[in-house]
């Protein structure tokens, strides 16, 4: 996935000023990154596998855009840039999970006693 947009092209969005309730949420990290924590009711899945399965995005709703997370906002830009040039309504997240976690978002982890973290 080769995609190179200008950053003002890129509809971009803050943690701050995401809504609380009915975000539609893709993350594009790595496995372990998921494992060790993200939002709940997110939608996983790895950059890299995005291309291959972006059909299960039509599950989500049509309504509202899909905004696109990843560790810092790298990745996820380019996932977002991607999607829009693909027909789908995708809108970056500016600082990824780490502005989740530092905006006191709630986290979930897969990993049992262990507090959910970004790695």
């Amino acid at each position: 996935m080769e995609i190179v947009v200008s950053p003002a092209e890129l509809p971009t969005a803050e943690v701050r000023d995401l809504p609380k309730d009915g975000l539609v949420l893709l993350d594009v990290r790595e496995d372990d990154e998921w494992a060790a924590g993200h939002a709940p009711g997110a939608v996983h899945i790895p950059m890299g596998e995005l291309p291959a399965r972006v059909g299960e995005l039509t599950d989500l709703p049509d309504d509202q855009p899909i905004h696109v997370i990843c560790r810092s906002g790298g990745r996820s830009a380019r996932a977002a840039a991607w999607l829009n040039q693909s027909g789908w309504d995708a809108v970056n997240v500016a600082g990824g999970m780490g502005a989740w976690q530092r905006e006191g978002r709630p986290m979930v982890g897969e990993h049992p006693g262990i507090d959910p973290e970004v790695i």
